[in-house]
Order: C-alpha cells, then structure tokens, then sequence
C-alpha cells in the first residue's frame, strides 16, 4: 500500500477535530441545526489552516446527515458526485465556470444540495467570475458555493456581497504543538518537547506545513526525534553555537561572539538564516525577561526554559529590544548588499557592544543632567 503523508492521513474528519477555529467550527454546525445555511460562503485565509477541510466537513454534514461511511470518505476525498471541487488555478477560465454554471441546473442525486468548493477561487479570471455572479446572486435552491482563496483581495466585492464570509486565523504554535503530539503518539515515535516546539513554530500558524517537517524528520527512520536531528535536515543554525553566540553578547565580548558566528557560517549557514535564529532567541529572551519564567508566549519546556530564563537575566530589556530591531535591520540589508559578510560581521560587534554601549550613554546622560542641574543651581543663585 503507498505512503500516505501525515497532513493527509490526520486530515480533520469533522468539525470536532478542525483545530484552532473553534468559532467558525461553531458556527456552522448551529447554522445546519437551526436550518439556517447559506447559499454561498467564503473561506479565507492563509495555507494549511483549514479552509478546504472544513468545506468538506460542512459539505459533508449537509449531505450526510446519517454519517453513512462510505459518502464521508467520498466526499472527504473529493470525489462524491454531489460535492463537486475545483481548482481555481487550473480551472479559471470563461469555458469552464459557463460549464459549471449550466450544470448546477441539476439536482444532486443523493444528497440535499450540489455543492461546489472551488479552491483559490481568487485565481479566476475576470470573465469567470463575471459569468459565475449571476447565479451567485439567484442560484437554483439546490445550490450552494463555498469559495476558498488565500487572497481575499483578489476575490471581487460583487462576489464577496453575495457570500457568509469566514476568515480563519493562523493557528497558535501551541495547539499545532498539542497536535503534533497526538500524532506521534497515534505514529509511535518519540520527540523531544523542543523538537516539537520547534517544528510548531516553523509551521508558522499552518498545521499542514507543521505536519509536512514532521513527516520529513520521521523519513529519517529514527525512533527519537532530536533537536539536533532537526537542525541537520533543516539546516538550522546549531541550537549550542547560537547559546554561546548569546553568551558572548552578555559577556561583551566581540572577540567570541565573532568566533561564534564565524562558526555558524562555516557549517553553511547563510547569515540571513542565523539573523533569523538570533531574532528569534532573543525575542524569547525579550519576552521571558519580561513576564516571567512561565509565560506561555515562550515555546520552550523543562531544562531549555530554565536555561534560557536564567540566560534573560543577564540581558537588559532596552538592549533586547536595541539588539532585535538591528538584527532585522541588517537582515533586510545584506539582501542587496556586495558585502553581506561586511555587513554581518559588523553587526555581530554592534551586537555584543549593545550593554556597554547602553552604560555609556547611561553615563553620558546621567552627567549632562548633573551639569544641567547645576547650572540651573548657580542661575537661581545669581538672580537671588
């Protein structure tokens, strides 16, 4: 039997198991019970958080009222004859949504409505979707659209007007965590808490990209999952090498903080890669510093908390801030610049002088107020 990829094989199975949009899951099961649905939605938001799943899901609890197996699979497949898909990106043109619409005149065979999911429906053209508008706007009474688009904006205002609009947000690297878990459980492999951290974050609020790394770590065939088995497929900058780069950055000292990152460079790391692991550390950092060492904001668990809480200590909450917004400064610089090397180098010293530059101007500031205030003692004195 062939392979099948863990964002297919845990695709969600009803609205109970789409998770992190709760409300719009919600939502649409009360407009079924209350026999309140729409004959035309919008599903928007970014890859991977859920839109064609829960409009196979809606599809499938209007169709298939008594969960018959066999319609479920057929419809969370894409292939019932009722609930017809179509790809908005190879299916754009004029031709094609005249043939949709002249077909939409019959009635499902088995369900209670035919119903059309066309995804990154934004991809048609303009004649398309001036001839899908008309029966948008008066579809027979057994239709019924459900629009998918990652760019809502590209979808014309005369077509959003006729459509229940639902916008699905990123997905918390918390619940993409939570989730991960289930699936290594159901997969028997075992992952370090910071692994799985990890790869929630890299999913970047998309459970389906989450899922996409893990699968790529699990094709390495090892029973456990480590941080630094992460960092070598993904050519992430090496978790240690990055603590030690902070470390320098505490200590002051722009000798080690330029052999580290040397270091990093040297195993391949490109110096936008490392400025992004370093913005990313010492947001934590920042935020750790800041609310605590049990903050939830931070995707860190057990020994990797302790260590870097203690590590935030060390920081001053004006210098992390200093420090990230140079970091994503010279991020954006060495794109185009014919020194990026030059350009990183220097910022790795800026980096590991930002404390002893504060103190100066600490120092600096503190004096010309002194110097302030006595002149301003000796004026008082003289008009006395």
């Amino acid at each position: 039997m062939a392979y099948t990829v863990l964002a297919r094989k845990y695709r969600s199975q009803d609205f109970s198991q789409l998770v992190g949009q709760e409300p719009i899951a919600r939502t649409l099961t009360a407009a079924i019970e209350q026999d309140r649905v729409a004959h035309a939605y919008l599903f928007c938001g970014t890859r991977g958080v859920g839109k064609t799943s829960a409009a196979r899901i809606f599809a499938n609890a209007i169709n298939n009222p008594d969960d018959d197996a066999e319609i479920t699979r057929a419809i969370m497949t894409g292939v019932d004859i009722d609930t017809i898909e179509i790809d908005g990106a190879s299916n754009n043109k004029v031709e094609e949504a005249r043939e949709l619409i002249a077909n939409s005149v019959y009635r499902p065979m088995r369900g209670r409505r035919k119903i059309y999911i066309i995804d990154e429906v934004h991809m048609l053209s303009t004649a398309a979707f001036n001839a899908l508008l008309k029966t948008m706007e008066e579809p027979p009474e057994h239709v019924m659209f459900i629009l998918c688009t990652t760019d809502p904006q590209k979808v014309p205002a005369t077509i959003q007007s006729r459509c229940q609009r639902f916008d699905f947000r990123n997905i918390s690297s918390v619940r993409i965590g939570e989730h991960l878990q289930d699936v290594l459980k159901q997969e028997g492999v075992k992952a370090e808490p910071e692994v799985v951290a990890s790869v929630a974050r890299l999913g970047n609020g998309s459970m389906r990209d989450a899922l996409s790394l893990l699968d790529r770590l699990m094709a390495v065939g090892e029973k456990s999952l480590t941080p630094a088995l992460l960092e070598e497929l993904l050519g992430l900058p090496d978790r240690v090498v990055i603590s030690a780069l902070l470390d320098a950055f505490a200590d002051g000292d722009a000798g080690a903080a330029l052999t580290n990152a040397g270091e990093l460079l040297a195993r391949g790391i490109s110096a936008d890669q490392a400025l992004e692991s370093l913005l990313d550390r010492l947001r934590d950092l920042m935020v750790l510093g800041a609310c605590g060492k049990d903050t939830s904001l931070v995707d860190l668990s057990g020994e990797a908390r302790a260590q870097e809480f203690e590590r935030s200590e060390r920081f001053d909450a004006a210098g992390l801030v200093h420090m990230i917004a140079l970091c994503e400064s010279v991020q954006r610089s060495i794109k185009t610049s014919s020194a990026p090397r030059a350009l990183f180098d220097a910022a790795i010293v800026r980096l590991a002088l930002t404390e002893k530059l504060a103190n100066v101007t600490a120092v600096v500031a503190a004096a010309s107020g002194g110097a302030r205030l006595k002149a301003g003692g000796r004026s008082s004195v003289k008009k006395a």
